[in-house]
């Protein structure tokens, strides 16, 4: 499988100024390709092919005044924004066609954006220099910081700058099976929440960490700050980027925590159930903060992707399964419970259920997977004894009725 690892760039003023070139020139002709193909499509006429789009507006256009600074930037990254177009195209056609989850068509690019992107091929000849560092063409050796080894030798090389000004160089590598782990034993399900970020079929809760209420004051702070600024105005830029800055705090922290936690449970355990939330539809209720801040969506996709990775099973149950409402010691559905009930007692069996652990024991369950509760606050209770054999005087009494 492919795998993405990304790397913090620390460029120079020179270079900073040669990759906003680069940023500028690869908008351009992608808004160009992009002007021809639907001024094609107005007029009734065949769709231009890349070929020619590649020969009209980079190759002639660099011969001419309005567009003489395209020489300023390798060719490789001017025909890479072709080809994004092109995968933003077929994106957009599939999703109509229901090969894949719709998108909208693409769109122009604005250079007021605040995140920007490049590509460079192995035909642009980027390299690693002895001395470690990041060698693009016409942009030179860009100190990188190397926080881990790439397990192969990647093709392509993504420059990013995001909205906090920070800049990343980003690498596609093929990941072999050698990465596949030993068989285990454990198999465990998850239910994820609110009041704990995550709790296991065993019994473990994992408390919420919380990271954008956390930071709440602060933000609150640099946004009030950024509201009083002039718009257009160089103080907004930076008030802008001190936001920005903010947030990527609170996005990288919550990033790591998503990391640390799906690699442990994917190396301890030789199968994972969770449940398919339909996070879209919890985002648009008053829980909307709270449910971003969690960042299920994200925690799933790596639990997916690192399961494939290490050749470990993740199972996902439907989002209609009543975990919550089934008692997982005798199977019988108690109905459904308002959310401050955090403890009930079943029914037909009397067992004491915590009802957080008893939802992660049942996704396990429907996920077909051998999951037992051995440390898990889930327990027959006390039954009461039959009326009939419940006294101790040496006469029978006489029922009271209640």
């Amino acid at each position: 499988m492919q795998l993405r690892y990304s790397f913090r760039l620390y460029s120079s003023a020179g270079q900073r100024s040669a990759l906003s070139r680069a940023f500028g020139c690869a908008r351009v002709v992608y808004n160009d390709a992009l002007r021809a193909r639907e001024t094609a499509r107005s007029q009734g006429l065949p769709f231009p092919r890349t070929g020619d789009l590649s020969k009209r507006l980079i190759t002639e256009a660099k011969s001419t005044p309005e567009r003489a600074w395209l020489g300023e930037v390798s060719a490789v990254v001017l025909q890479q924004s072709l080809r994004d177009l092109d995968a933003a195209y077929k994106n957009f056609f599939d999703g109509l066609k229901g090969k894949r989850p719709r998108t909208g068509a693409p769109q122009y690019k604005s250079k007021r954006d605040t995140r920007q992107t490049v590509r460079f091929t192995a035909n642009a000849r980027w390299s690693i220099t002895p001395g470690q560092k990041l060698r693009l063409p016409k942009i030179g050796d860009v100190r990188v910081k190397w926080s881990r080894a790439v397990p192969s030798t990647p093709s392509t090389v993504t420059v990013v700058k995001d909205s906090a000004g920070r800049y990343f160089a980003s690498f596609v590598v093929e990941s072999g099976p050698e990465e596949v782990l030993p068989q285990t034993t454990p198999e465990i399900g998850i239910e994820l929440g609110l009041g704990h970020f995550a709790v296991l079929s065993d019994g473990t809760k994992i408390d919420s960490p919380r990271f954008l209420r956390r930071a709440a004051k602060h933000l609150k702070k640099a946004q009030r700050a950024l509201s009083r600024k002039e718009k257009g105005s160089r103080n907004r830029d930076r008030a802008r980027v001190r936001v920005a800055r903010a947030h990527a705090r609170v996005a990288d922290a919550r990033r790591e925590f998503h990391h640390q936690l799906s690699t442990r449970l994917i190396h301890e355990n030789q199968a994972v159930a969770v449940e398919d939330l339909a996070v879209k539809g919890l985002a648009r209720t008053r829980l909307a903060k709270s449910v971003h801040d969690a960042g299920w969506s994200a925690f799933v996709a790596m639990l997916e992707y690192k399961a494939a990775r290490y050749g470990r099973t993740l199972v996902k149950i439907g989002r209609f399964e009543p975990t919550s409402q089934v008692c997982s010691q005798c199977g019988v559905k108690d109905g459904p419970k308002p959310l401050h009930v955090r403890v009930w007692t079943c029914r037909a069996c009397g067992a004491d259920l915590d009802r957080d652990i008893n939802a992660a024991v049942n996704i396990a369950k429907a996920a077909g997977l051998a999951v037992t509760a051995c440390r898990a606050r889930v327990g027959p209770g006390r039954v009461p004894a039959p009326r009939s054999e419940a006294g101790t005087h040496p006469t029978p009494q006489p029922a009271t009725a209640r």
